[in-house]
């Protein structure tokens, strides 16, 4: 079958491609940038890459007319409160006037369990979403999930920051909210079995893991893989606000999506409404199991997709090609060079794998403190780190910046800053050989001020770019 897959590049998507074309499946990507969305080779004769912005009615002409089943894997739960479901609404409108363009027979959407009375916001707007696609011209299916636990997602994260980071947790009185975690293998398997099904046409299904457990438990439990020891105090008086500042400031996770998260665990999201588990058995894992080959795929550094990367975790502008050729006029720019006469490939691959657990190779102490001073007026600071310690892609986060350019064979990587500055900042770095057998490293910091402030904050920063930066592309070199 020709399947449209919408939110290709996010967690769920990017994971689904193979799964699609391992069932015998042509699938057509729908994305903003193309640049984002890496294919393994094996993949690469079965996918389509079309470039469009479901915010964009005009845009999504591009969409092939045969299309037999689109997915629909796209949220804002991380938009502004004013404009969230407005936002939703329009995007979802705006696919189904574009699919009835199409020969589509199917709908399949990824929504959240939606069985309480007083939903919050995010769950009440995934209903919303439900209820136009169930009164479209057109079938859908509805998959109904709670939390998603694996490698990368947004839950999985926030418990290991969690767990890790804090021996002892003062939580709010939510944490005593039961939930029915379930493994992302075990949703993208139902996900992939849905397509051309008349069984499942116009119908939901809530899907989950074995296990009801508490916020608490998980926690609790996900610290007993980790053979961690740690002690859970609730209090009643955390107000949602302050326990979205606290998650935000102690996780990975950006505020707005904090605020999404803290207000949907006042909600159970248990399985009332369930049957797909007996149209397609499988083993489901345990919350246990779960984790523990979460934690293994982190190790091993074979994390696919991270929620991390995309344009939720922080402030990126969802239209970074606009940022991919650096400006020369108007800017501040710091330029070192280190010829040298070691292997350039070996050199790269410092660069390569910078950032993360690795650090920046010079000053780490400065970079903390910097990370620590974006948290403290609502960035992004160091908390997201890497996906995989030894792959980057175009899209990437990296600590508090954003991967522009990961041209490996190229040897050239730039970075978008995603931290909170008055004004606009680059960071590039290129490897070239030279004719006389040597190579050169080239290291260039580029900051395009807003403002007065903008140009003060750069002067402000000089001193400590001299120790920085110098002492980055020495290490680059040498280590």
């Amino acid at each position: 079958m020709k399947i449209l897959l919408t939110g290709a590049t996010g967690y769920i998507g990017r994971r689904m491609i193979p799964f699609l074309v391992n069932d015998g499946h042509y699938v057509v990507c729908l994305v903003r940038d193309k640049s984002r969305l890496e294919l393994e080779s094996s993949l690469q004769d079965k996918v389509e890459v079309v470039v469009g912005d479901l915010n964009d009615p005009q845009s999504l002409e591009c969409i092939p007319k045969d299309i037999e089943v689109a997915y629909f894997l796209v949220h804002s739960m991380s938009a502004s409160k004013v404009h969230f479901l407005q936002m939703e609404h329009s995007v979802v409108l705006n696919f189904i006037n574009a699919m009835e363009k199409t020969s589509v027979k199917q709908i399949i959407y990824l929504s959240g369990i939606v069985n309480d009375k007083n939903l919050s916001r995010h769950l009440f707007s995934r209903m919303h979403v439900e209820d136009i696609l169930r009164v479209s011209p057109i079938p859908t299916t509805t998959l109904r999930a709670a939390i998603i636990i694996g490698s990368g997602s947004a839950s999985f994260e926030i418990i290991r920051d969690l767990v890790e980071k804090l021996p002892v947790m003062i939580a709010p009185r939510w944490l005593n909210t039961k939930c029915q975690p379930i493994a992302i293998r075990n949703v993208l398997y139902y996900l992939s079995k849905c397509p051309g099904d008349e069984r499942l046409y116009d119908r939901s299904f809530d899907i989950g893991g074995p296990d009801v457990l508490s916020y608490k438990q998980m926690l609790l439990q996900f610290a007993q893989v980790r053979k961690l020891k740690r002690y859970i105090l609730t209090l009643p008086v955390l107000s949602p606000n302050l326990s979205a500042q606290w998650l935000r400031f102690v996780t990975s996770t950006s505020m707005s999506l904090a605020e999404s998260l803290v207000d949907s665990m006042k909600n159970e999201v248990i399985v009332k409404h369930g049957g797909l588990e007996k149209l397609y058995p499988q083993e489901l894992l345990s919350y246990k199991e779960s984790v523990s080959k979460a934690l293994r795929r982190v190790e091993d550094n074979e994390v696919i997709s991270s929620w991390k990367d995309a344009y939720i975790s922080g402030e990126a502008n969802p239209n970074l090609q606009e940022f991919l050729q650096v400006p020369k006029y108007g800017c501040f720019i710091d330029d070192k060079k280190r010829v040298f006469t070691r292997n350039a490939d070996d050199v790269f691959e410092n660069i390569w794998t910078i950032g993360g657990r690795r650090g920046w190779y010079a000053m780490d102490p400065l970079w903390k403190l910097r990370g620590l001073m974006d948290k403290m007026v609502g960035g992004v600071g160091l908390r997201r780190g890497r996906r995989s310690q030894y792959d980057l892609k175009a899209g990437d986060a990296l600590d508090f910046w954003r991967v522009l350019v990961a041209d490996k064979p190229g040897r050239r990587l730039l970075l978008f800053a995603e931290m909170k500055v008055p004004g606009e900042a680059w960071l590039e770095f290129e490897v070239k050989e030279n004719s006389d057998g040597t190579s050169e490293v080239r290291q260039t910091a580029t900051f395009r001020p807003k403002g007065l402030l903008g140009r003060l904050y750069w002067y402000a920063m000089v001193p400590f770019h001299h120790f920085i930066f110098n002492g980055m592309i020495d290490c680059i070199v040498k280590v």
